[in-house]
């Protein structure tokens, strides 16, 4: 028995020391905004088209004949308008960055906003010859979702209805961050004109609104990290299952050494 107790006590020691340790104490979102009347003007940023976007394009003009402008408009009916497949009502922005549009041809439209899309695709419209009247553009992403994936409580794809979501309304629509996830350092990882790139944010940060991460854009990944504290506690866990299965097989071990003994 006295090698049962000691052996018992060397094997706990490790979890005692891990429990021991300071706590800190976790930051709130925007803990460090104080002054409640301070008014910033917002900018939001148009979102600039990637590869693999998928834009639905409607052409109107001021046409007398509505065959002129369902000329260059695609039929809804081939997918989306009746709920079928998403990529069937839109362009795909492709892997050269091209979309492909019926009648005016090859159009590179990665790096632009929809605004300047819109513009290009007038100006074929329009010149050298008017093809249509006075046309109108109007651009619309299909696809636009964001990725939300570590300690929060619901990881998983966010699809965006509309064309703004900040990073704190990912959060929120994820089920907001757990109580081992850090809220001072969440990172963003971005893919812009073929590179990608990592960025930090502090949701507990008087600064967060003017971080260029703050307002998200098509296909980022937030990545919630969890705290030290979780950290711990998960090896906690490993080392307090390791010790119960090193316990059971010392206990088994001098069981049957008393069995044997005993005889």
């Amino acid at each position: 028995m006295r090698f049962l107790r000691t052996a018992f006590l060397l094997l706990i020691f490790p979890v005692y020391l891990l429990s021991c340790r300071t706590q800190s104490t976790l930051p709130y979102y925007l803990e460090n905004i104080v002054d409640t009347s301070r008014v910033d003007e917002v900018n939001i940023p148009e979102l600039k088209i990637q590869k693999n976007d998928i834009l639905s394009i409607q052409i109107y003009s001021q046409s007398t004949l509505p065959e002129a402008d369902e000329f260059y408009n695609m039929r809804l009916s081939q997918g989306g308008a009746a709920g079928g497949d998403i990529s069937l009502s839109g362009y795909l922005v492709d892997v050269n960055g091209n979309l492909e549009y019926p009648r005016l041809g090859t159009i590179h439209a990665e790096g632009l906003t929809k605004t300047q899309l819109a513009a290009e695709i007038k100006r074929r419209l329009t010149e050298p010859v008017e093809l249509l009247k006075s046309p109108t553009v109007i651009i619309r992403y299909l696809n636009y979702k964001i990725m939300v994936i570590g300690e929060v409580g619901s990881p998983g794809p966010i699809n965006v209805e509309g064309e703004r979501m900040t990073i704190l309304e990912a959060i929120g629509s994820s089920g907001g961050i757990t109580t081992g996830g850090k809220k001072d350092y969440v990172k963003v990882l971005r893919e812009t004109n073929g590179k990608r790139e990592i960025g930090i944010i502090d949701l507990s940060s008087k600064d967060l609104f003017q971080s260029p991460y703050y307002n998200l854009v098509q296909n980022d990944i937030v990545i919630v990290e969890p705290t030290k504290r979780k950290q711990r506690t998960e090896d906690q866990s490993v080392v307090s299952q390791r010790i119960s299965f090193a316990l059971g097989i010392i206990t088994a071990a001098a069981f049957i050494y008393n069995i044997f003994s005993a005889r």
